[in-house]
Formats: C-alpha cells, structure tokens, sequence
C-alpha cells in the first residue's frame, strides 16, 4: 500500500464534505447504524474514523452529552472542526490514530461506533483496535460498526454506484489482501475507498478475542425499495445485494 489512508483522504476530503446524504452508503447504511445506537441521549460517545464529522453531528444532535471524534487525515478533521465553527455543537475533533487511545480512561464511553473504520486496516490492526475499544467502554456499553459486506466486492462488476478491484482473488484466498475501490454520490462524483478483505470469520473471532463474550448483532444492508424509487438510475445496478454489515454488541 504505497498511499496511506491519511493520504489518500487528505487529497480526497473535499468531495467527502457533506450536511446531507449524497454518498451509497448515507442512504444504505448510516441511518440504519445511527437508529442502532439509540437511545442516544445522555450519552457519552466516541466516533472511531469519523471523517468530516457527518455522523457525529448527527449523534450530537439526537442528544449526545459528548462525542469524541478521532480520524488520521489532518484535512478531514480539518473540514470537521471547520463545521464546528460554523455551527457549534460542541463535539472535539482530532487527528490520531484508532488503535492508540491512551488519552482516554478505562471505562469512559457509554457507545463507541466505527462506521467504515475496519475495511481499512488489516485484521491484525483491527484486533488492536477492538481491544482498546473494549477498554475504554464502560461495563454495558454498546459498540456498534459497519463494514462493506465481504462477499460485496465479488458480487458487483468494477463500474458505478461503487465497487472494490479484487485482483483475481477469491473470498477466502484474498483475505487480508487490500481491495481498492470507488464510491460514487448521487452528482455523479466518485471519491476513492479501500477494504482490506475480512470473512465473517474474522469479526466474529476478533471481538471475542478483544473481551467481548455476549453475541454481536448483525444486520445485512442493502438498497430498500425507497431508495430504488428515489433514484432508480443511481440504485437499481445494487438491487437485492448485500452491501453493508452492521455489528452491535454490548461489554
């Protein structure tokens, strides 16, 4: 991986900036994840690979006490905090790293999320990384996130609304191999995306070995029938595919 994520969305965060839903996946996949972390109200929140800030402003707004929003692209957090400033929230934004949170307590967050995070690191970072969450997330708390559905980069042709390159690898021979990709917004934009290949296997094994002992949900998302009614063009290549995994479980 010759471009890091930082970089690949440093020069790629002006078309990621957003106050309304414009990208597949804010139609197909994050109102689901943000209807999963309800109740939200009250809590105290931290937003893993929050990018420009769209989902935690959205957490924020239904009653977040606070949100912590961590992304390793300096000018994605930069088009974060400048949304801060426009319109106060009060959410904190920095630039780090997922799997390094010694800032924060053991125990400090009622609901961690992670919307599109794991797809970009490989299964032994993700394992760092849900090890930390298991830390710093209080006795009952939830940990929600999304990934791209692993079998979707052998579903879908390389072309529009969104697809990963699989260099001529199966599902269980490409695991742990990067996947570059595009996602396209509904304008007709296409902005770059990456996964690093994980079978179901992989998150079930990973949040066990992270702590977690209860039984994550998981949620198959895909395009409903609103959307292909809103915009058939833009939908009906994505018609009954699996797009998108939700997880949710609790410490």
């Amino acid at each position: 991986m010759n471009e890091t994520n930082a970089d690949l969305y440093n020069r790629s965060a002006h078309d990621w900036k957003r106050t309304e839903p414009i990208l597949l996946s804010d139609f197909t996949a994050r109102p689901f994840v943000l209807s999963w972390c309800e109740p939200i109200d009250g809590q105290r929140v931290l937003d893993l690979g929050c990018g420009e800030g769209y989902f935690a402003r959205q957490l924020k707004q239904r009653g977040a006490t606070c949100v912590e929003g961590i992304d390793s692209s300096k000018n994605m957090i930069d088009g974060a905090i400048a949304a801060e400033k426009a319109a106060p929230l009060g959410i904190r934004y920095r630039v780090s790293d997922a799997a390094e949170l010694s800032e924060f307590r053991d125990e400090e967050f009622d609901l961690v999320v992670a919307v599109f995070l794991f797809n970009y690191v490989d299964q032994e970072k993700m394992a760092t990384i849900m090890k930390e969450i298991f830390r710093v997330l209080r006795r009952g708390g939830r940990f929600i996130f999304s990934v791209p559905h692993p079998f979707f980069a052998f579903l879908h042709e390389e072309q529009p609304p969104f697809y990963f390159q699989r260099n001529d690898v199966g599902y269980f021979s490409g695991r742990n191999e990067l996947f570059e990709g595009r996602i396209w917004r509904r304008d007709g934009t296409n902005v770059p995306v990456r996964c690093i290949h994980k079978t179901l296997d992989d998150y079930f094994h990973t949040l066990a070995a992270a702590g977690f002992t209860s039984l994550p949900a998981v949620q198959e998302l895909h395009a409903q029938p609103k959307h292909l009614e809103m915009d058939p063009k833009f939908f009906e290549p994505l018609k009954d595919k699996p797009l998108h995994l939700a997880f949710r479980i609790n410490r």
